[in-house]
């Protein structure tokens, strides 16, 4: 078992065909098997094999539901790995069946990968020898030149998926530090090895300098870039390892051109295949005053004071009051956002317990720190929708209310895994941020907005 284990994790062990096909069935089925299991338990829901393989991501997401978000950090976790294990076994039965390593990259297109782990199951071994690498190169203009050739592929990839196609799929957030991590690494190394820490800090670089150019270019804000930053390391230094490992086993690029022009083409292809699913956040506070008293204060919020959350200082935008034109169904609330107004139709009014509204329209989520007045990202206008929204006023005893607030919406930027740990945390403070105020007003003079 020492020696499986320590097969599955090397970087420079062979792997022949017998060993990929029984570690790669095993482990998939020990995998799906776990995340299953973690999925019915925390959802109730069950993972299909066949939605589980399915080769969208989004689609993998909406077929869990809407887990909690501590089951993201499980599923992540775990995941990482069995993904390690499969990549760099890929990368050596690849070289061991005598192709060409940058093959192995197909590994990361959605159901070609299947077909090419299959085809990798029965190659048998070859003989041939991996050519060794070229001279050494002036480390200098091998750090720049390398950096400059992932960021290339960065911007290019943001300028096909989100301005031509207008699309946040998995594969963009996903595909572009990896591929730019990987297209760094490779060239840094194709002709003398370097190490790791090295090749690292190349592609560390080469995500500075295109974050740099993104938000120079007013295609993203500071808040966006920082918040894609965790997900975005991670995967930029795998798929740095990678690219050294593959530039070790020949220079064809053949797999690589195939993989750059898949994924912009996968991120279209995935933002507009699958409506997200809707999402509900929900806030309550307990509050020392009568339902009657509290629901005044909730149908017309009075004058909410500047934040001192270190968020919305940031840009997230925070609600500055709300007024109600008219009573009953069919009254019209707006609520008023630092970046703009909500427009929600009463869908229902039940004095002193529950009032429930649709969203009409919606100002943008957030103002964006950038050197420009106005910045050109698409999820600023459709990347998190709300549709309607709710409060609920419940006597807990004489004197005594809890007020529960409600949102649901779609969250359109992918993995959403990911993001929803984002939007609800924020979605949260928004509630909080209006709930304790009501709470405030209601417990010092229960006065009339």
């Amino acid at each position: 078992m020492r020696e499986i284990v320590q097969t599955w994790f090397s970087l420079t062990r062979p792997v022949g065909p017998r060993f990929y096909a029984g570690s790669g069935f095993g482990l998939a089925l020990l995998k799906y098997t776990l995340d299953a299991t973690l999925v019915w338990l925390a959802t109730g829901r069950l993972w299909t094999p066949l939605a589980y393989v399915n080769p969208s991501l989004a689609a993998r997401e909406a077929a869990t539901g809407v887990p909690s978000q501590w089951v993201f950090w499980v599923l992540v976790s775990c995941s990482l790995p069995f993904y390690w294990i499969g990549i760099s076994m890929t990368v050596r039965r690849t070289v061991d069946a005598g192709l060409a390593a940058a093959w192995s990259l197909l590994f990361f297109v959605p159901i070609v990968n299947y077909l090419y782990m299959i085809l990798l199951c029965f190659l048998p071994a070859s003989q041939a020898p991996v050519p060794p690498p070229a001279g050494q190169r002036d480390v200098l203009g091998g750090v720049a030149s390398s950096a400059a050739s992932g960021v290339l592929v960065g911007l290019a990839m943001m300028a096909v998926s989100v301005v031509w196609l207008r699309g946040y799929g998995a594969s963009l957030f996903l595909g572009a530090p990896f591929v730019m991590g990987f297209v760094s690494a490779f060239a840094f190394n194709r002709d003398a090895p370097r190490s790791v820490m090295a090749t690292l800090g190349v592609a560390y670089l080469t995500l500075v300098v295109v974050a740099g150019l993104i938000a120079l270019l007013a295609l993203e804000g500071l808040v966006c870039l920082l918040m894609a930053l965790p997900l975005a390391l991670l995967l930029a230094s795998l798929g740095a390892v990678l690219g050294r490992q593959i530039a070790f086993g020949g220079r064809p690029v053949a797999a690589v051109t195939s993989l750059l022009v898949s994924l912009p083409a996968l991120t279209g292809f995935e933002a507009r295949a699958l409506r997200a699913p809707l999402r509900e956040v929900a806030t309550a506070v307990d509050i020392d005053a009568p339902p009657e008293v509290v629901w005044k204060n909730v149908i017309g919020i009075a004058e909410l004071p500047p934040p001192g959350e270190w968020v919305f200082r940031l840009g997230i935008a925070y609600p500055v009051r709300a007024r109600i034109r008219g009573a009953g169904v069919g009254a019209v609330r707006t609520c008023e956002f630092s970046t703009g107004p909500f427009v929600e139709p009463i869908t229902e009014w039940d004095p002193p317990r529950r009032l429930a509204f649709d969203v009409r329209a919606q100002p943008p989520p957030m103002q964006e720190w950038s050197p420009y007045r106005h910045v050109g990202a698409p999820h600023l206008v459709d990347g998190l929708r709300s549709e309607r929204g709710e409060f609920r006023l419940l006597r807990t005893r004489p004197g005594r209310t809890r007020l529960e607030g409600s949102t649901w919406y779609r969250n359109n930027l992918f993995p959403q895994l990911y993001w929803n740990v984002w939007s609800d945390a924020l979605i949260h403070r928004i509630h909080r941020r209006v709930l304790e105020h009501v709470k405030r007003r209601s417990e010092t003079a229960g006065v009339d907005s």
